[in-house]
């Protein structure tokens, strides 16, 4: 059964749902924690320059092929040239891989956030809390369900009643919340040197893996080559302003991002006596740092409430975009209901959830490639895919498809479109196989981040 093509309703509406497709758990605990390992400011001012120029051009490219193709990613390659409908089917690939683990991460954080609104947070600072709860064979997937349902729900409801407005309320109430983290915890006794240590670039502290790691969470950050924003571009009017609608999801993602790092770096300063490695990495960060943090803290068990709400409600913003994009691409392709295609994502994400959960624990020796599920999943996506992916599109739009018909999509001006040539062309293939090459690299631990 087929069904009329859903839309966005507004410019405003496109750009806070593709920002919250942007703003998710990296910004939240992976951008905090690259700033304090590479030096604070520098790194932040590598980054800006790199979000204004190779993000810019990365995602303008995106959300023109599905504005000006009105089609999700297989059917948009198809419509610009059927020999390479491939890329299509490879960029379809990371958002059905990432969505059923990333839920898993989104059930770990509603976990936390009941811990918090039940007052129980006091548990959590106790170093094996995290590890005791995600070995348990029923309780994480329990979370995870909770998560994937309410995700599939909002999906469910559609683009316009349900993304978009759901969108319009949380990306608000996402950035109230990170201003008041970010002003709270300016006040704590030592957390001042933490803010100068994050604002002041220090160029001594600049280096090649400064690049590298700003390029790698700059790519993470901005849902790119995962058919996200080729999708959410396919809803998009064609009298809306393309060009200002990415400036304004650029704002939203690094300000996000900017935000977390100015709450979280100076919190953990002042709680390490000025110590960038006790930031820790991933889920231990969050999951263990912080919860240590907020208990020092006055008025410890508010403010972690505050923060798993907050990342809740990040975590919520990607996973909506992720199914919808898995969604659109299975609707354009095989004209099912939005209803039975939701219901097929969500069997599929429970099938490749639980492994993930479960390799955490009971199933933990289970391995693929050295990795349990979980890790398997996220390498295989996140440092393989999607890179992959990414040098496609570049050399597509820059060799096969023209940027030229990007830039008359887009409507860029004469300087812009100089530079967005140059970029796709050039500067991005060359920067992003580098990211290909030290992720491989890192995880054969012949190169370390």
């Amino acid at each position: 059964m087929s069904e009329k093509r859903s839309g966005f309703s507004s410019r405003i509406g496109f750009v806070l749902a593709a920002a919250g497709s942007a703003v998710g758990l990296g910004n939240l605990w992976r951008f905090p924690y690259l700033a304090a390992r590479y030096g604070g400011g520098i790194f932040l001012l590598v980054y800006l320059v790199l979000a204004l120029t190779l993000g810019f051009t990365l995602m303008l490219a995106e959300i023109a092929i599905g504005r000006k193709t009105g089609l999700s990613a297989i059917g948009a390659f198809r419509s610009l040239n059927k020999k390479y409908t491939f890329i299509g089917y490879l960029a379809s690939i990371p958002p059905v891989i990432i969505l059923p683990y990333y839920c898993v991460i989104g059930g770990w954080v509603t976990k936390y956030l009941f811990v918090y609104l039940t007052g129980q947070g006091g548990a959590a600072t106790q170093p094996s809390y995290f590890d005791n709860f995600v070995v348990q064979p029923l309780q994480p997937v329990l979370w995870f369900a909770l998560f994937l349902g309410v995700t599939a729900l909002v999906v469910l409801l559609g683009v316009e009643k349900g993304i978009e407005k759901v969108s319009k309320w949380m990306m608000p109430v996402l950035v109230v919340l990170s201003l008041f983290m970010a002003v709270y915890v300016l006040f704590l006794p030592g957390a001042l040197d933490g803010v100068v240590y994050y604002l002041k670039p220090d160029f001594s502290h600049f280096s090649a893996k400064t690049v590298l790691a700003a390029m790698g969470q700059l790519f993470y950050s901005m849902s790119l080559a995962m058919g996200i924003m080729v999708t959410y571009g396919s809803y998009m009017k064609k009298e809306d302003d393309l060009t200002g609608a990415v400036h304004q999801i650029e704002i939203f993602d690094t300000g996000i991002a900017f935000l977390s790092g100015l709450m979280i770096v100076p919190a953990v300063f002042a709680f390490s006596g000025g110590d960038p490695e006790a930031l820790g990495q991933g889920t231990s960060l969050m999951f263990k740092t912080l919860p240590q943090v907020f208990h020092h803290m006055p008025g410890g068990h508010i403010i972690g409430g505050v923060f798993f709400l907050l990342v809740l409600l990040a975590a919520l913003t990607s996973s909506i975009s992720l199914m919808e994009t898995v969604v659109s691409i299975l609707q354009d392709r095989l004209k099912w209901s939005r209803r039975v295609t939701c219901l097929a994502v969500l069997g599929l994400s429970v099938l490749l959830g639980v492994p993930s959960s479960l390799g955490k624990g009971a199933w933990n020796h289970i391995r693929l490639l050295g990795n349990d599920f979980f890790d398997f999943f996220d390498f295989a996506a996140n440092s393989v895919v999607m890179p992959v992916v990414a040098i496609l599109i570049c050399l597509f739009v820059g060799y096969v498809l023209k940027p030229k018909t990007i830039i008359e999509e887009a409507r860029l001006s004469r300087r812009n479109a100089t530079l967005f040539t140059v970029i796709i062309r050039y500067v991005a293939p060359v920067c992003i196989l580098l990211i290909l090459i030290t992720s491989v690299l890192d995880e054969l631990g012949l190169f370390s981040f």
